[in-house]
């Protein structure tokens, strides 16, 4: 039977593909830092292997075998650019260099961010042929993760995928925005003239991942191979900006009258310097902080569903709106909100 090694098992995203891997059928190994988080895990099946990305006997213990690998470690938010570099590019390095060791490489699916690819000129759409140019340090660090990949692209058949805003059950960044309305009846949206989103739910994500695997195109062997070749937008196809997307939701939350208020750029920035000072002062890097305010001012996130479309067969099954009452329907049930 395949076997199949996550990195990133115990986070959001990692947990419902470990979920449909094994309800699929599928034997799945998590490698995992912390036995504690791992309970999760061990209910759907999985086995557990503890270790982490920096240490190269870990991870070529949890390769014996494997067959496919899909690597979802990462950082999203940190206090210092060096960390963030340290699990996006270094973490992606260890996992490509010890599948490149084994006597038969395993594929490679990397869950990288259209952060990596940068925002879109406005009225444009970006593709995966499109020179990237990230405006963020998480943006960054996702692309050298990727180009840290593509190294062993030669003996590891690898396919690197770029979620957009990823969304659904247990995801707490979601929670936050959908309770802010619900409470306080209104929708703070950062800027005048907030970007168009591309948003992913996490079932369609997980079905693009395992799309990815089995019959995705693979990144070229040498740096002169076909531009966008081996990478795909993972997104929905619908482009609604912040603000649109708390008009969309509110009637969801009963609350229908919740006005949108603009937060100008100037006091946006001042937010996001109070909450970075926090931030180092707790030791906790926040929500809010410069690096997410850039992203949230670009000029566009609009993203082509049209590779995923031509090459995995793959379009979601259910439009925008019903994934979002889905999720806030879970929310509810489990008292999130």
């Amino acid at each position: 039977m395949p076997l199949a090694l996550v990195t990133g098992g115990t986070g959001f995203i990692g947990s419902h593909l470990v979920e449909t891997l094994a309800s699929r059928g599928l034997t799945v190994r998590c490698l995992v830092r912390s036995p504690d988080r791992a309970h999760v895990l061990r209910d759907c099946g999985a086995q557990i292997a503890l270790g982490d990305l920096g240490r190269p006997e870990c991870l070529n213990a949890a390769l014996d075998g494997v067959s496919v690998v899909y690597h979802l470690a990462g950082c999203t938010k940190s206090l210092t650019e060096a960390e963030m570099f340290r699990v996006n590019e270094a973490g992606c390095a260890s996992v490509s260099r010890a599948c490149a060791e084994q006597s038969q490489p395993p594929r490679l699916v990397v869950v990288s961010s259209i952060a990596a690819s940068g925002p879109a000129a406005k009225g444009q759409i970006r593709v995966e042929g499109d020179s990237p140019a990230p405006i963020s340090t998480y943006g960054r660090s996702k692309l050298a993760g990727e180009l840290a990949a593509a190294r062993y692209s030669g003996s590891v058949p690898t396919t690197i995928v770029r979620p957009g805003i990823v969304f659904g059950p247990r995801d707490p960044a979601f929670a936050k925005l959908f309770r802010t309305i619900r409470m306080f009846r209104f929708h703070p949206s950062p800027g005048l003239a907030p970007p168009p989103l591309s948003l992913i739910h996490v079932a369609d994500l997980v079905e693009i991942l395992i799309r990815a695997a089995e019959q995705g195109s693979r990144l070229p062997a040498h740096e002169n191979g076909s531009p966008g070749l081996g990478c795909y937008f993972a997104v929905m196809g619908e482009y609604p900006s912040y603000a649109e997307l708390g008009r969309l939701v509110r009637p969801m939350l009963n609350r229908p009258l919740a006005p949108v208020i603009p937060i100008a750029s100037p006091l946006a920035w001042c937010v996001a310097g109070v909450s970075e000072v926090v931030g180092h002062l707790r030791g906790r890097p926040d929500d809010v902080s410069f690096d997410k305010l850039r992203e949230a001012l670009a000029g566009s996130w609009t993203c082509s569903t049209a590779a995923v479309e031509r090459d995995l067969g793959f379009s979601p099954p259910k439009p925008l709106a019903d994934r979002l009452q889905e999720t806030i329907d879970w929310y509810g049930r489990e008292g999130w909100l």
